[in-house]
């Protein structure tokens, strides 16, 4: 049973990582930043601090 909620879109780097992640329900962009063992996701934001948003029919 997988979660095809999310899809990556975007991904840079392997020991030290950034990932673009997209939420197929929702549209939201997500960035996920690790390095080693730790990690972190947040939302993507744009200049005015607002989340950005995909268009969920082409992912």
């Amino acid at each position: 049973m997988g979660n095809d909620r999310f899809v990556k879109v975007y991904s840079q780097g392997t020991l030290n990582s950034t990932e673009i992640w997209v939420d197929k329900e929702t549209g939201v962009n997500y960035v996920f930043h690790h390095s080693g063992y730790a990690g972190g996701m947040t939302p993507l934001l744009d200049r005015e601090g607002k989340p950005v948003i995909s268009t969920v029919s082409g992912i």
